[in-house]
């Protein structure tokens, strides 16, 4: 273990860090599948929107890349799209 004190708030934030994006990520992932299993109802277009939303909110706070993030987006308009 560290002795510095830097070191030791170091790892404090990394813990916290890594809880709070952990957060994020579950959260974008319940929305995509809510997104998927909203496809055959009628409100699919609104879950898509929220996912979107969602998915370029993980984007701003660093925890998705935003390739990964576009990639993702454009796989989900395009199941949006064949469910139609």
């Amino acid at each position: 273990m560290a002795n510095h004190k830097s070191v030791l708030k170091r790892i404090r934030q990394s813990e916290k860090r890594t809880s709070v994006n952990k957060n994020r990520i579950s959260r974008i992932k319940t929305f995509i599948k809510k997104f998927i299993s909203s496809l055959g109802s009628g409100n699919s277009e609104d879950a898509f929107s929220k996912v979107q939303s969602e998915i370029q909110r993980g984007v701003s706070k660093g925890v998705l890349h935003r390739n990964t993030a576009s990639r993702k987006v454009s796989r989900l308009s395009k199941m949006l799209k064949s469910a139609k």
